[in-house]
């Protein structure tokens, strides 16, 4: 089994930094009393979540030997109302330039990410509803 470890320490005001692997990540908030030294943690997970995705679809797409360039991933994520305020409807949105050719390629790339490799996908759909799509540009 892997273990993974993130140490965090207090910085000032509301702020923190996460000490991940030999990189720094500042976390703060826009709330009152933050400083807005960094993203919020909750906006650092929809970074993980395009992150992870975006490396699977990278990782399959050159395996499948499949050119591509403009590729972005954007989610977008409400929160219920009720405190502890956590994500309910996810949408992330993969926008990306291939040939028309390789289309059904990324749609299979994406779909394997989301439901086979991404393991960030899979907690975020243990507490939220996660939908997709893919924007051909």
């Amino acid at each position: 089994m892997s273990f993974h470890q993130v140490k965090t320490h207090f910085s000032s005001g509301l702020s923190f930094t996460a000490e991940i692997d030999q990189y720094s990540v500042p976390m703060d908030t826009t709330e009152e009393g933050g400083q807005q030294a960094g993203p919020s943690p909750k906006k650092l997970m929809l970074a993980s979540l395009a992150g992870c995705t975006g490396i699977d679809v990278v990782s399959i797409l050159h395996k499948m030997k499949v050119a591509f360039s403009e590729f972005s991933i954007e989610v977008e994520a409400g929160l219920t109302e009720d405190h502890p305020k956590i994500y309910q409807d996810v949408m992330v949105t993969y926008r990306i330039h291939v040939e028309e050719a390789d289309q059904s390629k990324v749609e299979k790339a994406v779909s394997l990410s989301q439901e086979k490799y991404c393991g960030v996908n899979a907690m975020f759909r243990s507490f939220s509803k996660v939908s997709s799509r893919i924007v051909y540009c």
